[in-house]
């Protein structure tokens, strides 16, 4: 398998050189990655869209994640990383359509892990019914929306439990329904992190109403 390379940056943003993936990750160096939020409008209700992350996965398993996201390789633009919709999701998605949120700084660590993420943020309106979405099952095996308020105050309200709709997919046959979720099902990105997406999200969505229609 190539080696992913990885462009790597100072505190100032400033690029400082290339590194594996694997060396990134081990060195706690700045990256780059691209995150897509895809929000839907059913009535007045608006829905936040998480990937549920297969069991195979080397990071977070079976947890559910931010819809698209992945690696800027050190040959590609932010304009690229928007095949990750594509490759995870089977949705195919103009870059011209994504909402930019900014680029937040994000930082997660582990055992001899430690990835500090320049994030390339964007929010999708999306149109898809979820009979849409094909899935890359080494990523991704299950796609679910919930509440967007529901989930604020599932991460910062003090909730315990919400209710998330959508699929998985299990030996190949897609199973639709219901789930009952807590904060522990999710990746745990910093507190910092989903605040900020979440702020960002309602004040992008206080100015589209109706939602846009894509062609």
């Amino acid at each position: 398998m190539e080696t992913e390379l990885l462009n790597i940056f100072d505190e100032n943003r400033k690029q400082i050189g290339v590194a594996s993936r694997d060396e990134v990750h081990k060195r706690g160096c700045w990256h780059e990655t691209f995150h897509c939020w895809f929000v839907s409008r059913e009535k007045d209700q608006v829905y936040i869209y998480f990937q549920y992350r297969s069991n195979e996965k080397k990071d977070y398993p079976g947890l559910l994640d931010i819809t698209a996201a992945g690696h800027l390789l050190s040959h590609e633009s932010v304009m690229d990383g928007i095949r990750e919709v594509e490759e995870e999701l089977g949705i195919h998605v103009d870059f011209a359509d994504l909402v930019p949120l900014g680029v937040i700084d994000y930082i997660a660590e582990k055992e001899n892990f430690i990835d500090k993420e320049l994030a390339h943020v964007f929010l999708y309106y999306s149109n898809h019914s979820l009979e849409e979405f094909s899935l890359q099952p080494e990523e991704v095996t299950g796609i679910y929306r919930i509440a967007l308020e529901d989930f604020y105050e599932l991460w910062f309200g003090g909730k315990e439990l919400s209710e998330a709709e959508g699929f998985q997919v299990g030996n190949g046959v897609r199973i639709p329904g219901s789930i009952t979720v807590r904060k522990g099902d999710f990746v745990p990105h910093q507190d910092y992190y989903y605040k900020r997406v979440l702020h960002l999200m309602r004040e992008q969505i206080m100015q589209w109403r109706p939602f846009p229609l894509h062609k």
